[in-house]
């Protein structure tokens, strides 16, 4: 009897009779970085037991070589190299655009296929790679949302501000460029330091300018102050736009002042999109914890991969780089469709607003819980209850 129910048993396991898939990437798994990754990793995790549960990849078991870069973009090329000559048949890029810069040098120089999960960066994809597809939602994407909202509502004349750091000037200059073809009017990109408190020269400038929408790209304390400052000096634009109000933080910082703000976000749990809220369940089930967008990000790149060797059916590099470049699918991070340089040329990232203390996705319309807000002058505000 025993002996009949370990067959019953074993013979509902999916059966492999070849040699494993292995797939390869190089993660923080120590140093600085190591806590911020490490969704990435769970998330990859979570896919390799999903897909071998489902049966695996062409028949075949699915392994994960992750190796430790130890929170240092430049070991990336070493790790990568590393994975190549180990004969890993599958590579996904590592954590963040400096690293993936190095690592996408050495994939395609070997000729090999390798999907940029966390590179955002424009300079990650030159003109003349053929095997880098990037499944991230590029920088030159984040301000999309906002000038479609802006242009929606009638608004004209923008204030575009960026704090001074490479992502952050890449998002607005992008923004700049698609400002001017959309008819909208927007000034020079307003450069301010890392760490600044005092934002009463944009002010005065936005108010001269008539600036009706005031766009930022930073981080969730820039975007802080910059409410700190509308209070003070009674500024309202009727279009608040910050990317680092999308992050839980921002509310954190300001409390009720949070309100009507709009936030720039890669990935929102809630969205609407394709097997979003079968991931999200997994996730939390697996780890006892909500996925983030490195987490949606990460699981975004292996969903990519498992459909262009579904279509390529074979572990064949060139075959399987075809395949991607001709893919056209949607993930929970969102829609995958790439240009002839591998980038993205379909992801766009969620614009939520601070609605009676919660974020709201409120664009793109067919994944929107709730409608845009005007941000109201401070003094018909109300407390909330």
């Amino acid at each position: 009897m025993r002996n009949l129910l370990l067959a019953v048993l074993l013979s509902a396991l999916p059966v492999f009779a070849q040699q494993p898939i292995v797939v390869g990437a190089a993660l923080p798994q120590s140093g600085i970085l190591a806590d911020l990754a490490s969704d990435m990793r769970k998330a990859l995790l979570l896919w390799q037991e999903e897909v071998n549960a489902a049966g695996g990849l062409l028949g075949r078991r699915v392994e994960l070589q992750l190796l430790d870069d130890h929170s240092e973009s430049i070991n990336a090329g070493k790790l990568y190299e590393q994975l190549i000559q180990s004969k890993v048949d599958l590579l996904i890029g590592p954590f963040g655009s400096a690293a993936t810069q190095v690592a996408a040098a050495v994939a395609e120089r070997n000729r090999r296929v390798f999907i940029n999960a966390t590179g955002a960066t424009r300079t990650v994809h030159r003109a003349a790679y053929r095997y880098i597809f990037q499944t991230a939602t590029p920088l030159a994407a984040y301000g999309s949302g906002a000038l479609e909202l802006a242009r929606a509502q009638g608004v004209k004349r923008l204030m575009l501000l960026a704090r001074d750091d490479p992502t952050s000037r890449e998002s607005a200059a992008r923004a700049r460029e698609e400002a001017a073809l959309k008819g909208l009017s927007a000034g020079e990109v307003e450069s301010y330091a890392q760490g600044a408190t005092d934002f009463i020269a944009q002010v005065a400038k936005a108010r001269a300018a008539g600036a009706e929408a005031w766009i930022a790209f930073g981080l969730p304390q820039d975007a802080a102050e910059m409410v700190k400052n509308f209070r003070k000096l009674a500024f309202a634009p009727r279009l608040f736009v910050a990317q680092g109000a999308a992050d839980p933080d921002f509310i954190k910082r300001v409390g009720q002042d949070a309100e009507y703000a709009v936030g720039i976000a890669p990935y929102d749990r809630r969205a609407r999109t394709r097997g979003n809220a079968q991931f999200a369940e997994a996730y939390a089930k697996k780890w006892s914890a909500e996925p983030g967008h490195l987490a949606a990000e990460g699981y975004a790149a292996a969903k990519i991969l498992e459909e262009a060797l579904r279509r390529a059916g074979v572990l064949d590099q060139e075959k399987l780089r075809d395949a991607l470049a001709a893919l056209e699918t949607e993930t929970p991070l969102g829609p995958y469709k790439v240009e002839r340089t591998g980038a993205q040329a379909a992801a766009r990232p969620l614009l939520v607003q601070v609605l009676r203390g919660r974020r709201e996705v409120i664009w793109p319309e067919a994944l929107a819980t709730a409608k845009w807000q005007p941000y109201p002058a401070w003094e018909a505000r109300k407390p909330l209850k």
